[in-house]
């Protein structure tokens, strides 16, 4: 990342697209999946026996929202809305359940949000436990949180790690004030480094940290310096996402005045710093904007060619099938990607009727399955293997996905993309650009960039 990039092969590549987490993404959802199909892709799931699951649970509360937030979550301050959520995820686990009498064995489980700590130390534990009595997990299983270093205590670590969490994921964004103070999120940097050193000490092997790029007031100075500070910490994964700026779509965000966020070129200088200053401190880049140790299990799966990705990250114990719990939730069984009510009284309401709270989904066709398999590898490994495709799905690879490979041709001009006997691999740029480069195999695009409200965030 040390060289520098011309302006015009940024303006080039600086386009709006997905960042994949599903293929297709959510803006393909509809409602005309709803609950029998969502039965009907359970009871397929059922099938599979002892095959293992990952679930996520979605804890919508924050104390208050910060303005550059994506997530779909509820600012309160009022504890009482914990209760009737807490029931109504019980309902909803227990109603899933019933539908997989056969298959109850979790590999990977996730609370995320909102804010999951926004729980008290007994209300996690009642969630867990009742997460337990539906579910199984697995000797060896990940059990993972996101937290806000601003509101999570030694209690709450105390709780998770006899629950047998071992990975904790914390909210940083950025150490510097004035950065914090832009984007309504005053975090200071004993906070973060208090919780780090609680979890460490009681036990998880897991620390990650998250951070932003292109918020406002981010300066290469000021960004060096939290970057720095990052390091000294020594988390054994660091994500440095790209701030997507979707005022219409999420009103909040209208508290940040798009002056003063850094322009394009300033803002691929952030990245670049952070790429530069993470790998030079022995990180290894994973996918598009995560770090990780090289002993750590996500830089060793990339090296062995074996990374995964769903909606729950980069990860290599992704179960066959993921379940999502909680309003907003998004599950991907059988093949359907379904997601749960957004707002809280249609969830409860259609709990307490007795359904299963599905407000929409897809299911994926066998070109979407052939397509989804190529970007997610892509995204994971940098490479995908012409053969692999092949034999998972009875295709001729150059002669299925020519047009796509047509797409990738200037790329492959500028240096950052090879396709090679063997297959397709991201090289150099290539692998910061790595979402321009999925986007040649998505057949889904066309129709979504030519809306006149953009519904992806930019890739640089």
């Amino acid at each position: 990342m040390r060289q520098s990039v011309p302006a015009e092969l940024l303006a080039r590549y600086d386009s709006v697209g997905p960042r994949y987490t599903s293929y297709p993404t959510a803006v393909d959802f509809h409602p005309g999946y709803g609950e029998h199909d969502y039965r009907r892709s359970l009871a397929a799931a059922n099938q599979l026996g002892e095959a293992p699951l990952s679930v996520y649970t979605h804890i919508p509360f924050c104390i208050e929202r910060c303005w550059f937030c994506g997530c779909h979550t509820f600012a309160t301050k009022r504890h009482d809305v914990v209760a009737p959520y807490l029931d109504h995820l019980e309902l909803e686990m227990e109603r899933v359940a019933a539908l997989l009498p056969d298959r109850r064995q979790v590999a990977q489980y996730h609370l995320g949000g909102g804010t999951p700590t926004y729980l008290l130390p007994e209300e996690l534990r009642r969630l867990v436990e009742s997460f337990r009595r539906h579910f199984e997990s697995l000797p060896g299983a990940e059990l993972a949180i996101e937290t806000d270093p601003r509101v999570t205590t030694v209690e709450h670590i105390e709780a998770l790690a006899a629950l047998g969490f071992s990975r904790i994921s914390m909210g940083v964004q950025d150490f510097d004030p004035d950065v914090q103070e832009a984007i309504g999120r005053q975090q200071p940097l004993e906070a973060t480094l208090r919780l780090v050193d609680c979890a460490r000490h009681n036990g998880f092997g897991g620390v990650n940290l998250d951070l932003i790029y292109g918020l406002p007031r981010q300066t290469p100075a000021s960004f060096r310096e939290t970057i720095a500070k990052t390091v000294a910490l020594r988390p054994d994964r660091v994500a440095v996402y790209s701030f997507a700026y979707l005022p219409n779509q999420r009103g909040h965000q209208r508290q940040i005045q798009r002056p003063a966020l850094p322009g394009r070129d300033d803002k691929f200088a952030l990245l670049a710093i952070a790429r530069e200053a993470f790998m030079e401190a022995g990180y290894q880049a994973i996918g598009m904007d995560h770090f990780a140790l090289p002993t750590d299990e996500l830089a060793i799966a990339q090296r062995e060619g074996r990374l995964l990705r769903n909606f729950m990250g980069y990860t290599v114990r992704a179960g066959a099938d993921m379940l999502g719990f909680g309003v907003s939730a998004i599950g991907d069984v059988r093949g359907a990607l379904v997601q749960t009510e957004k707002k809280l009284i249609t969830y409860y309401r259609m709990l307490d009727q007795g359904q299963l709270p599905v407000a929409r989904g897809y299911q994926r066709t066998a070109d979407d399955e052939i397509r989804r398999d190529v970007i997610h590898t892509l995204m994971c490994n940098f490479f995908v293997d012409r053969k692999v495709i092949e034999s998972r799905h009875g295709i001729v690879f150059a002669d299925y996905l020519a047009e796509s490979l047509a797409k990738l041709e200037p790329f492959v001009a500028d240096g950052m993309c090879r396709i090679e006997a063997g297959g397709v691999r991201a090289v150099g740029l290539g692998q910061v650009f790595v979402r321009n480069l999925a986007m040649c195999f998505d057949a889904h695009l066309e129709a979504k960039l030519s809306a006149k409200d953009p519904v992806f965030s930019r890739t640089v």
